[in-house]
């Protein structure tokens, strides 16, 4: 059984929030940007505040990088008192404090994101792969657990797919980011795989180079990423049924990556993965196309360990009684549903171009040519 929609206050968040909202993430956020029109509109505007939320917490590590002590200090005070009701003059901090007391967003859940971005602050290396999947928990799986929480799940199987969601991403973006990331003085492969190959890894920081070492622990990773998302698909399939596609879509955006790690022969130190546009097209169209999936044994799978405390979280949070049920999927046709994903990516690249050519003038001259 479906779980069903639940209806916002139309007090939610003021709208000029919202609009701030949309155009830091249409900027910076493409992905995500293009997979949440496909949520049904009073469940794309609270996602839009949580992920814009997320995203100036990360910014915000990122531009105090000689303190990010402090920087995280302060995106602590910044959620108490979002949580309090009282949230900083700031687009985001509103329209998060609305979501949070509309939805019921258990607090340790953001706060595991910001444990997270502690541990990126500290250095903190991965020595197995339980210890991957403890950081996917917090940079990826809470926030999949905060989606799941807008939505009404409060199913401790929807929602421990839902981790495995966030976690498979988390994944595809590492194994993405490998050569990027050892540049950066960084590294999130299982040191323990490394090791048992033979590879020094410090020596390896020193001179990121792609080996077969590093091919067979990607490889491997992207593995276990590929089990999470055939896991998650079960849980995709008892969410509210308008919910469904834009949810589906970053399951196979985000595996695309992967896919396409693969296709490189895993090397991610000399190249970095890129999903085209014409790719991404066919995958948003798959997903609005899609019949409804089978809910398969996987759903009953027990959560990660890792992720068990988020699950935990929400679990024990009720849904606010000021958000009610109401079933309302989309009777769009499947027809009409594939011309709007084309239409849809066609103006994101327009736009994408419009960045370009005001970013570099030098460009007009190649898109125009």
């Amino acid at each position: 059984m479906p779980i069903p929609l639940l209806k916002r206050d139309p007090n939610f968040a003021d709208a000029a929030d919202l609009t701030a909202c949309r155009k830091l993430l249409s900027t910076g956020s493409r992905s995500f940007y293009a997979a949440s029109f496909f949520l049904p509109k009073r469940l794309r505007e609270p996602a839009t505040a949580l992920y814009a939320f997320c995203r100036l917490a990360d910014d915000a590590i990122d531009l105090e990088e000689h303190n990010q002590t402090a920087a995280l200090e302060r995106l602590r005070e910044r959620l108490d008192r979002a949580y309090r009701g009282r949230p900083d003059n700031f687009a985001a901090d509103r329209a998060f404090a609305g979501a949070i007391a509309q939805f019921g967003i258990a607090r340790a859940l953001p706060e595991a994101l910001l444990e997270g971005f502690e541990w990126d602050a500290d250095g903190r290396v991965y020595h197995e792969l339980s210890d991957v999947y403890a950081y996917s928990a917090r940079v990826a799986a809470a926030v999949g657990a905060m989606m799941a929480a807008i939505m009404g799940v409060r199913d401790a199987n929807v929602l421990a797919r839902a981790c495995d969601l966030g976690t498979a991403m988390q994944i595809s973006n590492i194994c993405r980011d490998v050569g990027e990331d050892a540049r950066n003085g960084r590294i999130y492969l299982p040191l323990n795989w490394l090791r048992d190959g033979g590879l020094d890894v410090e020596a390896w920081l020193a001179r990121p180079v792609f080996n077969e070492v590093i091919a067979d622990s990607v490889a491997r990773l992207l593995a276990v990423a590929s089990e999470l998302y055939q896991r998650a698909e079960s849980g995709i399939a008892r969410l509210p049924v308008a919910c469904r596609p834009g949810i589906y879509a970053a399951r196979l955006l985000y595996d695309e990556i992967g896919q396409e790690v693969a296709r490189r022969g895993y090397d991610s130190i000399n190249q970095r993965a890129v999903v085209s546009g014409k790719r991404k097209m066919a995958l948003l169209s798959r997903a609005v196309a899609v019949t409804p999936f089978p809910v398969n044994r996987a759903i009953a799978a027990p959560a990660l360990s890792e992720n068990q405390f988020l699950v935990d979280a929400i679990v024990a949070t009720p849904v606010p009684t000021r958000a009610r049920s109401a079933v309302n999927p989309s009777n769009r046709s499947v027809e009409q549903k594939v011309v709007w994903v084309l239409d849809l990516f066609q103006t994101l690249d327009e736009r994408q171009r419009d960045y370009a050519r005001a970013a570099n003038p030098q460009l007009n001259v190649a898109y125009n040519g």
